[in-house]
């Protein structure tokens, strides 16, 4: 089951899919983190740690996107539709990505096999 966490309620009857993390909840966790660090309570290899780890997080990030890319062109939405999100309503960009990705899997379901495949090496 979906976890209940990465639901936003859009009414009592329904419920839609979120990201498990927001641009509001980065910057949140960055004002947090950087009082810390500025009041000398976070070392340089504690630093280094979280480096590691939003590196890791980005990248596991921009899989999850390229999943959601391949599920909404599976799903009927159109290029012009998606561009937005790449910013400047280009469909060029949305376009070349999907490109760049069917070199690798046809559609979401083997874009998440290979991410699954990723995870255990």
């Amino acid at each position: 089951m979906y976890n209940a966490l990465y639901f936003d309620a859009v009414s009592e009857q329904t419920a839609r899919p979120r990201a498990p993390i927001t641009e509001t909840d980065v910057m949140a966790w960055l004002e947090t983190t950087a009082a810390a660090v500025a009041a000398g309570e976070v070392s340089a290899p504690e630093l280094i740690d979280i480096l590691g780890e939003l590196r890791r997080a980005s990248a596991a990030c921009a899989d999850a996107s390229d999943w959601a890319l391949l599920a909404a062109r599976e799903g009927g939405a159109s290029l012009r539709q998606i561009a937005p999100v790449f910013g400047k309503g280009y469909v060029r960009a949305p376009a070349a990505r999907l490109e760049k990705l069917h070199r690798q899997a046809q559609n979401s379901e083997q874009w998440l096999a290979i991410l699954r495949h990723k995870q255990d090496v």
